[in-house]
């Protein structure tokens, strides 16, 4: 009887592992069919993309605005601990604005980041808290080294990305005149 339970309690553990698995590949297709298609795309697309039943999808998002808000949330985590591998760097600059680079490369063919940096709903969130406390860490480095001008805050600087962030996606513009959106954007940060 003894030997029964830890088989027991190993089977417990391989669900969950299984759950945890399902639950994120529910979420990479999520966060890919989101970026290519919107909000529009059916539930069961998503459910095919990740290659599990749409039961599975429900059980862990129980509607399209769940998992949105959740592929959302993700993006942001996965930004923040990309923010918090540079804080360290010896290049501040380098550092800020490769970031930034990289919330562009994102935010291109993501919109949910774009949304995600001025989404009033998640602005108290804990993960968009760390999002800009981790952000900040970064923009108040550079600015100290002289790589930012010194007369924004992060608030004027968040709304600057989000307006740019706006204006790209709402002018439908190609990756490259996006690219010189932000790089003119960009150099209006940089200290003279």
């Amino acid at each position: 009887m003894t030997d029964s339970k830890p088989e027991a309690t190993a089977g417990r553990r391989t669900q969950r592992a299984d759950a945890r698995r399902n639950r994120e590949r529910v979420l990479a297709a999520a966060r890919e069919a989101f970026a290519a298609e919107g909000i529009s795309v059916p539930l069961d697309d998503i459910a095919r993309r990740a290659g599990v039943g749409p039961g599975t999808v429900y059980r862990h998002f129980p509607t399209k605005e769940a998992l949105f808000h959740a592929a959302i949330l993700d993006n942001i985590e996965r930004m923040t601990e990309a923010a918090r591998s540079l804080t360290d760097a010896d290049d501040t600059g380098a550092a800020f604005f490769g970031f930034l680079d990289r919330i562009v490369a994102e935010g291109g063919v993501k919109r949910d980041l774009a949304e995600a940096i001025g989404d009033r709903a998640l602005e108290f969130s804990t993960p968009r808290k760390k999002f800009r406390e981790e952000l900040n860490v970064l923009f108040c480095r550079a600015q100290r080294d002289g790589a930012v001008r010194d007369d924004i805050d992060i608030d004027d600087f968040l709304r600057i990305l989000q307006g740019a962030f706006t204006a790209a996606h709402s002018a439908g513009l190609d990756a490259e005149r996006r690219r010189r959106t932000f790089a003119v954007v960009f150099d209006g940060l940089r200290s003279r």
